[in-house]
């Protein structure tokens, strides 16, 4: 069910252990062959695969464009929320929903720099709610599911068993979704897309990992690839929800 599409009766006679998805994602720069508004375009065919297959057990929010995407505001075209305006935009739109009586919500992420303040949303909100029984409020990355497109036989092999940005998975994605919004690839140079300081986590901007704006290996992009990647991604989600569909409202599992 798509929440934009229906009428406020309709929404008030749902169950409410019915499951609301807020896709959540950013406009900001992919290097020189994605658009701006790559992670919205992705997250938003994952969400729209996923609610297909759920049919009417489950709401699907609106993608949200805007994100945390400060560490790439050296890059022209980033429209970024700070942290801490971020965490209250993801509170509040929960809280809307909280308000009405649904228990049961998950932020569908698609952008890397939403994950952090994403969890940290859903840390505050259940403390500000702590003297409710029954939620479930869940941040989950698309690809952070456990899904393995790298198994999926496809010509040419892959080359990154990880998410990286504007790199081979999203350019892949990209290809398959809107072939005319990917400028030209092939011919770009690999980034390392190793953690700076792994184990420790170091604080970081975008443009010190990366002069061009991708990290990855973009050249090793293929439409088969992004169908792959699709398919693999929207099963996650669709497992994730079945999940949350059938928590029993108690435990810590999933039920």
């Amino acid at each position: 069910m798509h929440l934009a599409e229906m009428t406020s009766p309709q929404l008030a006679a749902l169950p409410r252990e019915t499951p609301i998805v807020f896709p959540i994602a950013a406009i900001e720069q992919h290097g020189g062959h994605l658009p701006v508004v790559t992670d919205t375009s992705l997250v938003g065919e994952v969400a729209r695969r996923a609610e297909a297959a759920l049919a009417d057990r489950v709401v699907f929010a609106p993608v949200l464009w805007l994100g945390n995407s400060d560490h790439h505001l050296d890059f022209p075209g980033t429209l970024s929320a700070p942290p801490r305006p971020y965490l209250d935009l993801l509170g509040g739109l929960a809280d809307n929903v909280l308000r009405h009586g649904f228990r049961r919500i998950l932020f569908l992420n698609g952008h890397g720099g939403n994950d952090v303040p994403g969890r940290q949303a859903v840390f505050e909100l259940r403390q500000r709610h702590r003297d409710t029984d029954g939620l479930l409020l869940l941040l989950a990355t698309y690809w952070s599911l456990g899904g393995r497109p790298f198994d999926e036989d496809v010509a040419g092999g892959w080359v990154q068993r990880d998410m990286g940005h504007a790199c081979e998975w999203e350019t892949s994605m990209m290809l398959r979704l809107d072939p005319a919004r990917v400028g030209a690839f092939a011919g770009l140079a690999p980034v390392d897309a190793t953690p700076p300081f792994h184990p420790a986590h170091r604080g970081w901007v975008t443009r010190e990992r990366t002069a061009s704006g991708h990290i990855g290996h973009p050249a090793a992009a293929s439409v088969e690839k992004g169908e792959a990647l699709f398919r693999v991604f929207s099963a996650d989600v669709v497992r994730l929800l079945e999940r949350v569909l059938c928590w029993d409202g108690r435990s810590w599992s999933e039920g």
